[in-house]
């Protein structure tokens, strides 16, 4: 078997073993260590065949993680099926009930403030930064506020009517 197995190897390249496909069609291979035709050893490897090729396409997500982990060889066996969605269940009842304990946090938050237990956060606006030499100016002037040497940008605004197109 293995005399055949190195001549097949020979005659078309290196062999690949079909794990798995998950949901989105994707297909996983392992390629086991293998000699090539030179008498190189080649490592073994783990790869993916994407559904979807072009790179441009490839999008967070299209991957699910078990598969990712399989690949990275953080696990040993490849993920079955009913393992990935059994975890996307259970990924989706984590979701659920972050939302409600959210939603329950803010009917409580708000609680508090209207009973007077808790102050409402304070919203200040804050125009520029506190070395810029217009900080807290409400309007900028067309005056230079600096010179060249001093320079804050947007510390000035030319004037309204200087070289505009008529």
């Amino acid at each position: 078997m293995s005399q055949i197995r190195t001549l097949l190897q020979r005659m078309f390249g290196l062999v690949k073993h079909h794990v798995g496909t998950d949901q989105f069609g994707n297909k996983y291979y392992y390629i086991p260590e293998q000699r090539s035709w030179t008498g190189q050893t080649i490592r073994s490897k783990r790869m993916i065949e994407a559904v979807n090729p072009k790179e441009i396409e490839y999008e967070v997500g299209n991957i699910p993680s078990e598969w990712k982990a399989w690949i990275r060889g953080r696990r040993v066996d490849p993920p079955t099926i009913e393992e990935i969605l059994r975890n996307e269940e259970y990924r989706k009842m984590i979701k659920i009930n972050a939302d409600e304990v959210q939603q329950k946090e803010e009917i409580r938050r708000e609680k508090e403030y209207e009973e007077g237990l808790v102050a409402r956060p304070i919203r200040t606006q804050t125009k520029g930064h506190a070395s810029a030499t217009y900080y807290g100016k409400d309007d900028l002037s067309s005056e230079p506020s600096s010179t060249a040497n001093t320079f804050q940008p947007g510390g000035w605004l030319p004037p309204e009517n200087s070289n505009k197109k008529k």
